[in-house]
C-alpha cells in the first residue's frame, strides 16, 4: 500500500454520524442547539461566581474552572463539525487534526483531575468539617488546580508530538465528527508500538489514578455519613455532594459506554454517536445540575440575569 510521509499529508476526512444529506440540516439544528445552550450555561456559572462574593469558596472555585473546562472541551469538536456540515466538507487539515487531539486530551483530562480534587473537596468538608478552611486553603486550591494544567498540558504535548512521527496510508476517513487519537493512530501505516504504549499508560495513570483517587473519598464520605446519627444530618451531608456524585456518574460512566463500545466494534460509527454522551451532553448538563439544586447558585443566577435586564 502506497505510504503517504506527515509532511506531504494535508488532511483527515471526518465521516460523522450520517453521509445521508437529508439528515444534515436535523444534525446541524441539534448540535448547534446543544453547544449553544453549553457555552451559555457554563459561562453564566462562571460569570455567577465572579460576581457573588458568597461564592468564593473551593468549591465553586473548582466548578467554575470545571465549566470553563467544559466549554473548552465542546468548542474544541462542535464547531468544527458544524462548518463542515454547513459546507458540506468532510475535510479537516492535518495541523488542525493535531491541535484537535491536544486540545481534546487537554480538556478531557482536565475534566477528569477537577472532578477528583473536587471529590476531595468533599471528602475535607464532611469527613474533617473543623480543619476545612485550614486544609482547603486558596493557595492549596490554586496549586491543585494549576498541577492539574501542567499534568494534562504535558500529557497533550507528548501524545500529540508522538503522532508526527507516524506515515499515514492513503485511508485518511476517520469514522467520527473529530480527531480521536485512538482512530487516528490506528490509520498510521508505519509502526505505532509506542503511540499505543503511551496511550494505555496514560489511560491507566490519568484515568484510573483519579477514578481511584474519586473512589476513596467516596468511601471515607460514605463511612462519615453512616456515623452521623440523626437522619436530616445525614441527608444534609449527603446533599452537598450529590451534585458532584452525579456528574461523576454521567462522565465516568459514557467514557466506560464509549470504551466498551468501540472495543466491540473499533471502526464504527456507533462509537462517534456514543461518544457524543461525554463530549456533548455531560458539558450541557453540567451547569443544570449544578444550579438546579443549589440554593446559592440559584441565589447568584437571579441576580446575575436580573442585573443584566437592569
Amino acid at each position: 500500500m502506497k505510504l503517504t510521509n506527515q509532511t506531504q499529508l494535508s488532511e483527515f476526512l471526518l465521516l460523522g454520524f450520517s453521509e445521508d444529506p437529508a439528515l444534515q440540516p436535523l444534525i446541524f439544528a441539534l448540535f448547534l442547539s446543544m453547544y449553544l445552550v453549553t457555552v451559555s450555561g457554563n459561562l453564566l456559572i462562571i460569570l455567577a461566581i465572579l460576581s457573588n462574593s458568597h461564592l468564593h469558596t473551593p468549591m465553586y472555585f473548582f466548578l467554575a474552572n470545571l465549566s470553563l473546562a467544559d466549554v473548552g472541551f465542546t468548542t474544541n469538536t462542535i464547531p468544527k463539525m458544524l462548518v463542515n456540515i454547513q459546507t458540506q466538507s468532510q475535510a479537516i487539515s492535518y495541523a488542525g487534526c493535531i491541535t484537535q487531539m491536544f486540545s481534546f486530551l487537554l480538556f478531557g483530562g482536565l475534566d477528569d483531575f477537577l472532578l477528583t480534587v473536587m471529590a476531595y473537596d468533599r471528602f475535607v468538608a464532611i469527613c474533617h468539617p473543623l480543619h476545612y478552611t485550614v486544609i482547603m486553603n486558596s493557595q492549596l486550591c490554586v496549586q491543585m488546580v494549576l498541577v492539574s494544567w501542567v499534568i494534562v498540558v504535558l500529557n497533550g504535548l507528548i501524545q500529540s508530538l508522538l503522532i508526527l512521527r507516524l506515515s499515514f496510508c492513503t485511508h485518511l476517513e476517520i469514522p467520527h465528527f473529530f480527531c480521536e487519537i485512538n482512530q487516528v493512530v490506528h490509520r498510521a501505516c508505519s509502526d505505532t508500538f509506542l503511540n499505543d504504549l503511551i496511550m494505555y499508560l496514560a489511560t491507566v495513570l490519568l484515568g484510573g489514578g483519579p477514578l481511584a483517587g474519586i473512589l476513596y473519598s467516596y468511601y471515607k464520605i460514605v463511612s462519615s455519613i453512616r456515623a452521623i446519627s440523626s437522619t436530616q444530618g445525614k441527608y444534609k451531608a449527603f446533599s452537598t455532594c450529590a451534585s458532584h456524585l452525579f456528574t461523576i456518574s454521567l462522565f465516568y460512566g459514557t467514557c466506560i459506554g464509549v470504551y466498551l463500545s468501540a472495543g466491540a466494534a473499533p471502526h464504527s460509527a456507533s462509537t462517534a454517536a456514543a461518544s457524543v454522551m461525554y463530549t456533548v451532553v455531560t458539558p450541557m448538563l453540567n451547569p443544570f445540575i449544578y444550579s438546579m439544586r443549589n440554593t446559592d447558585m440559584k441565589r447568584a443566577l437571579k441576580r446575575l440575569l436580573f442585573h443584566k435586564i437592569q
